[in-house]
């Protein structure tokens, strides 16, 4: 009888742990190689950056492959734009010569080390990822 009191409680958990790590992996961290130098910047700020834009600050915009989640979720987020319509962009930009697409990594952990080895280095990764003391989370998205 006791076993049957506790099946609710037992549900209450396991859905509030999935739910938990469902919306972990819908966040995402905007991380740089800041050399501990604090830079304040609005998601405006890095939306504008990843789309080929300058900041007042000298930094270096890494992305993921187009088939990753964690780019999905930043173009749907940050910078408002389907897949197809920034590749658009990009190929307009590459065409009259006005913009460079940042440069591609092919996941995390190489954006991580990437990240560590390169001052102004600035890439956005799952919220869950393991971020080396080096590195500046900038924004929680």
């Amino acid at each position: 009888m006791k076993f049957i009191f506790n099946i609710p409680l037992y549900v209450l958990i396991l859905v509030m742990t999935s739910h938990t790590a469902a919306a972990q992996e819908e966040m995402l961290v905007v991380v740089a190689n800041t050399n501990n130098e604090l830079i304040k910047v609005s998601r405006r700020d890095i939306r504008n950056l990843f789309m080929g834009g300058a900041l007042k600050h000298d930094l270096e915009a890494i992305i993921l492959p187009s088939d990753n989640k964690a780019r999905i979720l930043f173009n749907t987020k940050v910078v408002g734009l389907t897949e197809a319509r920034i590749q658009s962009y990009w190929a307009q930009m590459r065409f009259s010569g006005r913009k460079k697409q940042p440069k591609q990594i092919d996941d995390e952990r190489k954006v991580i080390e990437y990240l560590k080895n390169n001052k102004g280095a600035i890439a956005y990764l799952p919220a869950g990822s393991d971020i080396p003391e080096e590195l500046t989370i900038l924004l929680k998205i």
